[in-house]
């Protein structure tokens, strides 16, 4: 290592330009969520993609007649503009719960987040598993008609599919759907939806005999490329002026050869679903209409082995159980075509607060549909895998839970939790993990991504979506910026570190629950010493059979030798599962509490690893707190470290108390005790020091960075102690005179 002294001529001391392009961009990004986001001078906190302007989805954008903005709500209704809308789930177009498939191609990885039909796709490219997927469904009146529309979340050939909308039926009888789709439903007409000829054509038929409507012809549109299909009825075959009437809907997949629906087998080949069992007249439908968010169960993470018999992962529990009946009586909706004539604006079947799911729309898409070959794991565990993850398309899900009470003056708080290995983002929907976390302090929003599958770990296209989450939810609500914490269980807790270590000024705190950080081992500390200004919480098992001490103490021990503040609580009894299955996390959420994020600290180590960024998707973690563009010099080792300490605050290291020991017991879950042993640390008070303008720099494998001297709290006179183990160029930002040049670095010619 050398150590090199620099001070600049005083004669250059002078007002700073703070406000680089790139703080100029972060500035209007932020406001572009209203505040939500931080907003300060550079660098700002987190990856690019978490400032981008919202991504549109093909899908849900507007075109012709059809002109209200899209619920992104999944579960829910609303009058809108003169059109009633419903938004579906994603991603639940699973069908009957019947008998599985064993050629079911998403049981491998998914053992935790399992839908509860059985439906399988042909294995043809074109059904891209994910064909029969229903996103959206509006009805609008329009001069001597009634349009519809359809939006589909993969329409690779509209020819494979068909739907049919049951109209009317308020006396209650029921009526086979027509063309052996083998569903009833109250209705006096029916309205199908399918290929003929290749071309896709509509059909008005009388429920009670089958004959169809014989007035003026309907139309259909399709347009592949918002993936909507779109059907006018002319008055002269219905006319519903004035009339509240009931529908209701479902999608499946078309038999070309046939003219009829395509019906499941019990295994699935390259051109018929699977997933009947044994049934004769197994239903058609893959995804059914109108199911709303307080209808569909939720998940019970609490009974492992009744949600492996029922599973509600996928939000498609009633739809399975109910289809499986062959009756779909219980989903429709009564649409007030008053109410549509009026153009009166009805969200009250929106849910505000609580749990429920929400819709990105994402700046990515891989490829069309579902993808279940796509393992992630075990390569996303470290990072570096640029994993697509099983779902690859625009649209992807997420978990939101939203207090009832009143908002905070300064915003919501933002809370990520991140889902487990094998799980999906509704595994918290109905736990305390997510509604203790909420309910603490002011209050909290918390948000739960998919990651785009069961194994992302966070790392690529994972990461992003998490950022691109945040993203949204910061666009919609107003969120405190400096009030962000994360937070997760598993993999989870294993993304919990990796987030962190990578973009330590996005959080206040950390809370970790049978995770560990992947970059630590027993001979290195990997990005531990990145979380110098975060303080964290670890929770894990003794006898935890996928989580094992090997893996979780060198985390604790890393912390622990930094000096830094940590508690680690080693349960003594149980097994991976058994802190979810307790359901109990008051201490966890009082632990992240409503502390602040320190955005500009006296003292800053920050860790980079190339190999874990991706600058295509927007997600590089080359910055923190006032340090930005850290550059590692060498691919070996992987990783570079600035630990930089400002003499401008007045403030030394607090510090670190004696590892202290201890032991307790956890109650008021579903398990009455669960005791455990602690370990931890913390600090004493901050000592005040001479205010100087100095900055004390250590890099080891690092040849470049850009320090932000304002946010430093020095000026460009300052005093650079600079120690390093090979060439490094320091820029200070805003600063005359250019980058300065230290063990041997020189300008370039």
């Amino acid at each position: 290592m050398t150590r090199d002294h620099w001070r600049r001529t005083r004669g250059v001391r002078g007002s700073l330009v703070v406000l680089t392009a790139a703080a100029a961009t972060a500035l209007s990004a932020a406001a572009a969520s209203g505040g939500s986001l931080y907003s300060g001078p550079s660098p700002r906190p987190g990856p690019d993609i978490l400032y981008a302007q919202p991504a549109t989805a093909a899908q849900l954008s507007n075109s012709g007649v059809w002109t209200a903005p899209p619920i992104l709500t999944s579960g829910a209704t609303a009058y809108r503009s003169g059109e009633f809308v419903y938004q579906d789930y994603l991603y639940d177009d699973h069908g009957a719960a019947e008998v599985p498939d064993p050629q079911d191609p998403s049981v491998s990885g998914n053992a935790f987040s399992r839908s509860d039909g059985t439906y399988t796709y042909p294995s043809g490219a074109a059904y891209a598993n994910n064909a029969a997927d229903l996103v959206e469904l509006r009805v609008k009146p329009v001069p001597g008609a009634t349009a519809f529309r359809v939006a589909m979340n993969t329409m690779l050939d509209p020819t494979l599919v068909a739907f049919s909308i049951a109209i009317g039926g308020v006396d209650g009888n029921t009526h086979p759907f027509p063309d052996g789709a083998n569903v009833s439903s109250p209705a006096d007409l029916f309205l199908t939806v399918h290929a003929s000829g290749g071309a896709m054509v509509a059909e008005l038929t009388r429920a009670a005999t089958g004959a169809p409507v014989r007035g003026p012809a309907l139309t259909v549109g399709v347009d592949t490329t918002r993936r909507q299909l779109t059907v006018t009825v002319p008055h002269g075959d219905w006319n519903p002026t004035g009339q509240v009437v009931r529908f209701a809907m479902g999608v499946g997949l078309w038999d070309r050869a046939n003219g009829a629906y395509l019906l499941p087998q019990g295994t699935r080949d390259a051109t018929h679903p699977g997933g009947a069992g044994t049934a004769t007249h197994p239903p058609a439908f893959f995804n059914v209409a109108f199911r709303s968010n307080a209808q569909e169960a939720m998940p019970n993470p609490t009974d492992p082995a009744g949600t492996a018999k029922a599973p509600a992962w996928w939000r498609d529990r009633d739809q399975a159980s109910i289809l499986a009946t062959g009756d779909i009586t219980e989903f429709h909706a009564n649409v007030d075509f008053k109410k549509l004539a009026g153009r009166v604006d009805d969200e009250s079947g929106v849910p505000k607060t609580g749990a429920f799911d929400r819709i990105l729309a994402s700046h990515f898409a891989t490829a069309p549909g579902v993808d279940y070959a796509v393992s992630c794991f075990p390569a996303a565990v470290n990072g570096g895998s640029h994993c697509a993850g099983q779902f690859q398309g625009n649209l992807q899900p997420y978990a939101i839970y939203v207090p009832a009470e009143t908002r905070p003056a300064g915003g919501w708080g933002m809370t990520l939790l991140l889902h487990s290995l094998s799980a999906n983002y509704n595994q918290y929907l109905s736990t305390r993990n997510q509604s203790q976390y909420a309910l603490r302090g002011a209050g909290s929003i918390v948000v739960t991504p998919e990651g785009r599958g069961p194994d992302g770990f966070y790392d690529s296209y994972a990461g992003a979506d998490t950022f691109e989450v945040w993203a949204d939810v910061a666009g919609r609500y107003t969120l405190n910026p400096a009030w962000t914490v994360i937070t997760g269980y598993s993999m989870g807790g294993i993304g919990t570190f990796k987030l962190a270590e990578q973009f330590p000024d996005l959080f206040a705190k950390a809370q970790s629950t049978v995770g560990y950080s992947p970059s630590t081992s027993a001979t290195t500390v990997g990005l531990a010493p990145s979380l110098r200004n975060i303080p964290v919480q670890m929770w894990n098992m003794t006898t935890d059979e996928l989580v094992p001490e090997a893996s979780y103490l060198p985390t604790a021990q890393a912390l622990d030798q930094a000096g830094y503040r940590y508690e680690i609580d080693i349960y003594t009894a149980g097994d991976h599962l058994t802190l979810a299955i307790n359901d109990q996390y008051a201490p966890a959420a009082s632990f992240l509490g409503a502390t602040s994020v320190e955005r500009n600290p006296a003292h800053v180590t920050y860790v980079v690893d190339p190999s874990l960024d991706y600058p295509t998707l927007g997600f590089v973690a080359d910055h923190a707190y006032w340090l930005s563009d850290v550059d590692a010099r060498a691919a070996t080792p992987a990783t570079g470290t600035m630990d930089v300490f400002s003499h401008g605050f007045g403030t030394g290291d607090p510090s670190p108390f004696a590892t202290q020991h201890g032991a307790g017991t956890l109650t008021g879950g579903t398990i009455p005790a669960l005791p455990f042993v602690s370990q931890s640390k913390t600090w004493g008070a901050v000592p005040a020091i001479p205010v100087r303008d100095e900055l004390d720099i250590v890099a080891t494998n690092v040849g470049a960075v850009t320090i932000n001297v304002a946010r430093a709290q020095v000026d460009c006179n300052a005093t650079l102690e600079v120690t390093t183990d090979g060439p490094l160029v320091v820029t200070l930002a805003g600063c005359p005179n250019g980058p300065l040049y230290f063990g041997g670095a020189a300008p370039s010619p």
